[in-house]
């Protein structure tokens, strides 16, 4: 890459590779020196965003979750979808209770090894493969019977698009969490999903706000607030701290990306959004891209012959390794994957492992945008939605990855090639570490960019933040002053006779600042001004 090309060079560039023409719902992300993600701007320079030294690791990942999926115009687009979601069921962030897990993984079954065999399936072959965090021989026998019974003769695009119809059914479907804390210091994940913003606390959904009852998000250092505008003029705001000042930055622009694409009716109506008081600036941020309404009208005019889709003989993705690849968590030595399940970020605690559950409100996103979704069940406003049993019940792999050391990266690397895989912890701690081989199975996209990175940049970008507050405020100020200059001369010099000046000039103190301060001062001002004008006309 070019020092100067844009996150949206290098986005067409990738979309073109894949034959991708939906790529609206799609985006790169990138993990910097502090373990905090973020999504690539497409208006701004690749190299400037990134804070690490070349060569920039980055992830394609589904950024917008179709809000039907199976609607998607073109199966191309809808297998990206399916492996972005296989690999959220992986992770733990598709919670689903034990049924809904079975069934999933039955049809990731019957996509990649087809019909049930005896011959090549022997009596346990679903234990082999890993679909979660966890596996318990009850849910991968249950697994097993499905993918025998229920699902034979379905093509791989059939059981895909089976599995899409399903996961969007299902409560934490598009859900990115985000670890933060409540006013009361419980740990809780927040999200936004197709159909609004989503609070998650243990295995239950706490909060679930439509997208057209939120009016404003904004931040302040790590706290963010949520404003919300409910029936009968209800007005409140959720406070939530993220870990970090940037941790929270990130939370707030996910949300302002993913209301305008969801709300708003077309591109046009975008604003830029700020997070700023009177004198200070703060974050302004705007998005620059489609809504989904314009998404799908485009997606309706595509006429043209499916590309091929390559499913066989793909490369397993490190962070989501093709079930006939991947490694059983039992596998891994009972210490070491123990230390999987610690919270990266300091003082949250796992997903599951919150036991505090507080419901303020709880609400179903079905009939509205699902055809699919549970049909006539009604949440009431005081119930916790559960979302997840305790025989199925993932832990914290939800939880944002950090970047692996460049040692740990090239020795991942090297294994990868010559075929050894890796273990569980490895491939968490080192999810946007180690590209591999196939951009189709939605892994990571190395990205080899050539130019200096942006460590010496950040010092100078925060001197320069900081001399444009001064200056701001410098020009706030005279900005009153000069406000104030003018009122004081349209109470002495205007005819104005209005109630409020005459109240105010038939003061005594008005009348004593008027005669021994301002006069004087006028016949001074004039006083001196003539004198400049007499010598201009002499010389």
């Amino acid at each position: 890459l070019q020092r100067d090309a844009k996150g949206q060079y290098l986005f067409d560039l990738l979309c073109h590779h894949l034959n991708l023409l939906e790529k609206d719902y799609f985006g790169i992300r990138f993990v910097d020196p502090d373990k905090q993600r973020h999504w690539l701007e497409f208006t701004k320079s690749v190299v400037k965003q990134m804070r690490a030294q070349p060569p920039f690791t980055m992830c394609f990942r589904v950024k917008f979750y179709p809000t039907d999926p199976a609607a998607l115009k073109e199966e191309i687009t809808r297998y990206l979808v399916f492996l972005q979601i296989k690999r959220d069921l992986y992770h733990g962030r598709l919670l689903c209770k034990t049924s809904d897990a079975a069934l999933l993984a039955a049809y990731i079954l019957q996509a990649e090894i087809g019909d049930y065999d005896p011959g090549k399936h022997p009596e346990g072959y679903s234990s082999k493969f890993q679909f979660f965090p966890k596996h318990s021989e009850k849910l991968e026998r249950k697994i097993a019977e499905i993918h025998k019974t229920e699902l034979s003769g379905q093509t791989p695009a059939t059981s895909e698009l089976n599995f899409l119809r399903k996961a969007q059914t299902l409560e934490t479907y598009g859900v990115d969490p985000h670890p933060c804390k409540d006013v009361s210091g419980n740990a809780a994940f927040l999200a936004f999903t197709p159909f609004g913003f989503v609070v998650l606390q243990g295995n239950k959904r706490v909060h679930f706000i439509k997208w057209n009852e939120v009016t404003k998000m904004k931040f302040e250092g790590k706290t963010f607030y949520l404003y919300v505008s409910q029936k009968e003029e209800k007005k409140i705001v959720l406070t939530y701290f993220a870990p970090t000042p940037e941790a929270c930055k990130h939370l707030w622009k996910c949300g302002i990306e993913n209301q305008a694409f969801y709300k708003l009716e077309k591109s046009s109506q975008v604003r830029t959004v700020s997070s700023s008081n009177l004198f200070f600036k703060g974050s302004r941020f705007r998005y620059s891209g489609r809504v989904a309404k314009e998404v799908m009208e485009s997606s309706a005019k595509i006429k043209r012959e499916p590309p091929e889709i390559h499913r066989a003989g793909l490369v397993p993705s490190r962070s989501c390794p093709s079930i006939t690849h991947g490694p059983r968590l039992s596998s891994v030595p009972r210490t070491r994957r123990r230390a999987v399940h610690i919270s990266i970020m300091e003082g949250l605690e796992s997903l599951r492992d919150s036991a505090h559950s507080t419901p303020v409100r709880s609400a179903s996103h079905g009939d509205a945008f699902a055809p699919h979704a549970r049909g006539g069940r009604a949440e009431s406003s005081e119930r916790v939605a559960v979302i997840a049993d305790e025989v199925y019940s993932p832990a914290d792999s939800v939880l944002p990855t950090p970047v692996a050391e460049h040692s740990l990266e090239l020795l991942l690397l090297a294994r990868q090639l010559n075929g050894a895989p890796c273990s569980i912890e490895e491939e968490k701690e080192s999810e946007a570490g180690t590209p591999t081989a196939a951009a189709e199975e939605l892994g990571e996209l190395r990205a080899l960019c050539q130019g200096a990175g942006g460590l010496g940049g950040t010092q100078a970008e925060q001197v320069n933040k900081f001399v444009l507050s001064v200056l701001r405020l410098l020009l706030v100020t005279v900005g009153l002053l000069f406000v104030l200059l003018l009122l004081l001369i349209v109470l002495t010099e205007s005819d104005l006779d209005t109630a409020f000046f005459r109240d105010i000039r038939q003061t005594p103190e008005f009348e004593q600042f008027h005669y021994q301060y301002f006069c004087p001062l006028r016949r001074w001002f004039a006083c001196k001004i003539r004198s400049v004008v007499n010598l201009l006309i002499d010389t």
